[in-house]
């Protein structure tokens, strides 16, 4: 088994090797990791890292199982202060020679960690699209509220949202005004 190497970020699938484990680590530098924060739209990336490995499944296919931490720092949606957030995701993608990507313009999706096969597996793309989807939507400063974030318990029921609609139609209603 090869040790880790941090600067691997794409992988030729001929050269990984079956019958074993196929370690990978990435640590981005700090370029690296503001050219993500840029893409994605966060202000900070102090932290990054991405380990994990491959493995032969069957014959054809590869699994990559891994671990993403990170800590970012994203503006508050209320107040715009800086919030930092620490997060751990596991990541897995399974990527078989037999799946295609979509071609019409509307279909249904497949199990989103099967992934086509070509000739290399790119480590990188795994993991922004894994801290992508792993940021919080909307980050808050700790005691930021908005109005009407709040629940009142006095809220009109709109379980019947056309009662009463006959009445302002002129139609009389259940009230017996025939």
């Amino acid at each position: 088994m090869t040790a880790p190497s941090s600067s691997t970020q794409r992988l030729r699938v001929a050269h990984l090797n079956p019958r074993h484990a196929n370690p990978f680590a990435l640590e981005p530098d700090a370029d690296t990791r503001r050219a993500i924060a840029a893409e994605l739209g966060i202000s900070e990336l102090p932290r990054l890292g991405f380990h994990g490995e491959l493995r032969a499944k069957g014959g054809d296919a590869w699994v990559l199982t891994g671990r993403l931490t990170a800590r970012v720092v994203q503006p508050c949606v209320v107040t715009l202060k800086p919030v930092r957030t620490n997060l751990v995701e596991d990541v897995r993608r399974e990527y078989s020679p037999h799946v295609h990507d979509p071609e019409a313009e509307e279909v249904e999706m497949p199990d989103e960690t099967l992934e086509p096969l070509g000739q290399f597996i790119d480590l990188s793309a795994v993991m922004i699209e894994a801290l992508s989807l792993a940021l919080p939507d909307y980050p808050r400063a700790a005691g930021a509220e908005r109005e009407g974030d709040l629940i009142e318990d006095d809220a009109p029921d709109t379980r019947r949202p056309f009662e009463g609609l006959d009445r302002l139609l002129g139609g009389g209603g259940r009230d017996g005004a025939e």
